[in-house]
């Protein structure tokens, strides 16, 4: 599957995926934003499947629908849960490097008052 872009090269979905990703966890304010919005496309799943999709998602008439529907349910909740533990990884990370940049300038300063 090959797609046009505006530049005439051959935008491949693949490529597409894998550009995309890489913004997503590049990005903190997007990759909080995404974690936001899959929470709550999941919530509102599960809303929905508890009100006026219980009919459609009924596991013993419907057991198809009703295995896909929590596997999307479950698939997005992890999807957030994994950008969330990567984000906290970040921050953690962030915080190690600021706090030597700070120490290697505290020295710096009292060994040149010294």
């Amino acid at each position: 599957m090959t797609n046009d872009s505006s530049n005439g090269k051959p935008l491949r979905t693949i490529s597409f995926v894998i550009h995309a990703t890489r913004g997503v966890v590049r990005d903190q304010v997007v990759r909080r934003k995404t974690m936001f919005a899959l929470l709550v496309v999941a919530l509102l799943l599960l809303f929905s499947g508890s009100t006026f999709l219980q009919g459609v998602i009924n596991p013993r008439a419907h057991p198809f629908w009703f295995v896909l529907f929590w596997l999307v349910c479950a698939w997005l909740t992890i999807t957030a849960m994994l950008l969330a533990i990567f984000d906290l990884l970040i921050v953690r990370l962030a915080g190690r490097r600021a706090k030597r940049q700070l120490r290697e300038r505290l020295e710096e300063t009292s060994n040149s008052n010294q």
